[in-house]
């Protein structure tokens, strides 16, 4: 009879039918039994009755609870529903009454630290295990225990406990991994991960994603690949992974490997919102906002992440009225626009100095679609009416913001500030940059160059003196290139590291040369350096999207698009010479920078030089 009512316990689904049952328990004398009523709270737990309205009765009723799987019943319904201090107080009665724990109790115990994310607490039940004995060399103890210490931010703890297990499954392993790649710790995660005989999806997974969130592309894709030769098939989470990689490396070639992997799976655009939404980004990101848009319209399902993924992509590519026809489009349908919709609608008008438009958009967010505008809206709304040359209106904006102007805010209106060469309004900005971001090195970097932009040396100076005090460096500039055979290849400012270095250079001067006959002269403010007028001539040839440029017109087939990413803004001299060069080798070329896209076919840029 106990072991037929624990199995129909097992399938309640719901409350009405756990009170049948418990009335039978009564009918049969079992309410005194405590395998039989360790089962039925377990069950409540798991329907989430509150404790003490029915679980902690039932418990009160046993007349003589020594089980010690009753007590860590009730003691783990209260980690998991609070108060969790009621959990520790059963321990302690648990313990007075000589009633030992068992590793289910110890496991409870660290869920509840782990829900409280106290580390300290968490440390008295580690305790616990060595005092009482016998714990030690638990898996499933020292598995939780290890858990704990990672959501409680202990990391360190964490990796000793799993040092000084006798045993391991794969849970201990994975935990780990996840926990490093997270922190971003990913030479710990592959060390662990290369240890691992057996490796699960989670572990794979948190390789690929932790590469791809920690700004290693590559080897999230080598890792990726490594999954594929395993013969082990992608879910949906590593896929996104896998995706996002070929996103921050902007190459085509593998852009399209990953989505023909997409498509032949189980989580293909047509059938996942998720792997399409992340397909929209990839392809804008690879300068391929066509693509995007034909997987957009591919998708039989859509959602606001799809549409704010498109929308998004017109936005980087400059193509301001096909984001915000699709924005309105969108508004057409039972689909309601988010925070990151109105950012994607709000950067297209940016990026085309849609001021007007940009301001009506701003102003409706919260009035009629209920989106109050964050801190993030309202950076985009400096940079709009920054850019756009009102700057004096944009300070006003942010000094009467209902919240705490943050870094992008105020980074914003010192962008803005440098493009109209006013170091008077660039002063503001980075005095409230240098308390919020005062390790930002980018900050002191652009009005150090606005100050040389207005020729005041002095001020520049004093601000590179200040960099170097506070021993900030610069990421040095760095642009890559796919070439025919779908291998990338970077350069870094003043990269002479490639071995076709001296025919990349030497692509580079015939292509100046050419230019020159149309009319180029260098832009020597580019050069925030107060140099001569050659060394500025010789720094502007060094710069890693020239590098980039000469070998794609060395590397890809005449006539093809020559796409160029870089990590950093492209300068105005780089600009002018892709321009200059889309008009005289009769090429279309794309360049990414951290801001947007620039489209060169013919001498123009799509930006029409407003960026």
């Amino acid at each position: 009879m106990e072991s037929q009512l624990v199995y129909v316990l097992q399938g309640c689904t719901n409350l009405k039918k756990v009170k049948q049952v418990h009335a039978r328990i009564y009918r049969n004398d079992l309410h005194q039994c405590s395998y039989v009523i360790t089962k039925l709270i377990r069950v409540l737990t798991v329907l989430r009755v509150p404790v003490e309205s029915y679980p902690r009765l039932v418990f009160s009723q046993v007349q003589n609870p020594i089980n010690p799987f009753l007590w860590t019943a009730l003691i783990r319904c209260y980690a998991l529903k609070e108060p969790l201090s009621e959990a520790f107080r059963l321990y302690a009665s648990m313990r007075e009454k000589g009633i030992g724990p068992v590793s289910f109790t110890f496991s409870a115990l660290f869920t509840a630290c782990s829900a409280a994310r106290d580390v300290a607490l968490g440390a008295q039940v580690h305790a616990q295990t060595v005092l009482v004995g016998g714990f030690e060399s638990d898996l499933y103890v020292n598995n939780t225990m290890i858990h704990m210490y990672v959501k409680c931010g202990f990391l360190r703890c964490a990796r000793k406990v799993f040092d000084e297990m006798s045993e391991r499954d794969v849970v201990s392993w994975t935990e780990l991994i996840v926990a490093y790649a997270k922190s971003g710790d990913m030479v710990s995660a592959q060390e662990l991960f290369d240890g691992l005989n057996v490796k699960d999806m989670v572990a794979w997974t948190a390789m690929v994603t932790g590469y791809a969130q920690n700004a290693m592309p590559k080897k999230a894709l080598e890792f990726f690949k490594r999954l594929r030769n395993e013969g082990m098939e992608a879910d949906e989470v590593t896929l996104i992974g896998a995706i996002s990689a070929c996103a921050q490396l902007g190459a085509s070639n593998y852009a399209n490997w990953i989505r023909d992997i997409a498509e032949n799976s189980i989580f293909g655009p047509a059938k996942s919102v998720l792997v399409g939404s992340a397909l929209i980004d990839m392809y804008s990101k690879c300068g391929n906002v066509e693509e995007a848009h034909s997987v957009f319209e591919g998708m039989k399902q859509k959602n606001v992440y799809s549409y704010s993924s498109m929308i998004a992509g017109f936005a980087m590519h400059g193509r301001a009225h096909a984001a915000i026809e699709l924005f309105y489009e969108m508004l057409q349908t039972e689909i309601k626009p988010n925070h990151v919709t109105f950012l994607g609608v709000l950067t297209a008008c940016t990026h085309a100095g849609m001021v007007e438009q940009g301001q009506r958009i701003f102003e409706t967010m919260g009035k009629c679609y209920g989106v109050a505008p964050t801190a993030d809206h309202y950076a985009c709304m400096a940079d709009l009416l920054g850019r756009a040359g009102h700057l004096e209106k944009a300070l006003r904006l942010i000094q009467t913001m209902p919240m705490e102007p943050n870094g992008g805010v105020w980074g914003a209106l010192l962008g803005a500030s440098h493009i109209h060469k006013n170091p008077d309004v660039a002063e503001i900005a980075s005095s409230h940059l240098f308390e919020i971001e005062p390790d930002n090195i980018g900050n002191y970097l652009l009005l150090s160059n606005t100050y040389a932009s207005a020729g005041r040396w002095d001020d520049v100076s004093r601000v590179r003196k200040l960099m170097k005090e506070k021993n900030l460096r610069k990421n040095p500039g760095c642009s890559w290139v796919e070439a025919k055979n779908g291998m990338v290849h970077e350069f870094f400012a003043g990269d002479a590291t490639h071995p076709e270095i001296g025919e990349i250079k030497k692509a580079l001067d015939e292509l100046m040369e050419r230019l020159k006959g149309i009319g180029y002269q260098p832009n020597l403010s580019s050069v925030p350096y107060d140099i001569g007028d050659e060394e500025k001539k010789r720094l502007l040839m060094a710069h890693s999207e020239k590098l980039a440029l000469a070998y794609g017109l060395l590397g890809t087939d005449p006539g093809s698009t020559i796409k160029i990413m870089k990590n950093l803004r492209i300068c105005e001299d780089c600009h002018i010479v892709m321009c200059g060069a889309s008009k005289i080798t009769g090429r279309k070329i794309v360049v990414r920078d951290n801001m947007r896209f620039h489209h060169f076919l013919n001498g123009a840029c799509s930006c029409s030089n407003f960026w």
